[in-house]
């Protein structure tokens, strides 16, 4: 499991190359070397995966019944645009083009690690998709987490 986490303000540079935060980077799986996958999110915001993690996602979605149509629809609509992406030695990609109309990302941009997997968003739309009331984000912790044992330190 990544162990990827923190929110970074970036910038995508004039030829639309955006450099991952050294933290994300170096916590990025060995396995995967500079090799991720770049999606479309289900919000308006693009997805990185390691290639590593991005394969036990795809098996799933993949390994749905091509026969049921409902699960077609969904995967036509996952699969659609990913790309596979080769980081250069700092870090950096190319975001294409459809893929930053989609999360409506120009110059400023926020990389948030969020476990396994790297969200960039616009930061007036990723605003907009945050809690803001501290009393709602405290009940949804009660709801999800507030009976489960504590986990075990992270060694």
């Amino acid at each position: 499991m990544n162990f990827l986490s923190g929110e970074y303000e970036c910038k995508i540079d004039p030829k639309g190359r955006l450099v991952l935060p050294a933290k994300i980077k170096a916590n990025l799986p060995e396995e995967s070397g500079n090799q991720v996958v770049l999606m479309r999110g289900f919000e308006p915001c693009l997805v990185l995966y390691a290639k590593s993690e991005w394969k036990v996602i795809y098996d799933k979605v993949a390994g749905l019944n091509e026969f049921n149509e409902e699960y077609r629809h969904f995967q036509r609509n996952f699969f659609r645009g990913n790309t596979e992406i080769d980081l250069d030695s700092t870090g950096r990609f190319i975001v294409p083009k459809s893929m930053a109309r989609f999360a409506n990302l120009e110059k400023e941009t926020i990389v948030i690690g969020l476990g396994n997997r790297v969200e960039i968003w616009n930061p007036d739309k990723y605003e907009e998709f945050l809690i803001k009331d501290q009393q709602n984000f405290s009940q949804l912790a009660q709801k999800f987490l507030g009976d489960k044992p504590a986990a075990e330190p992270i060694s």
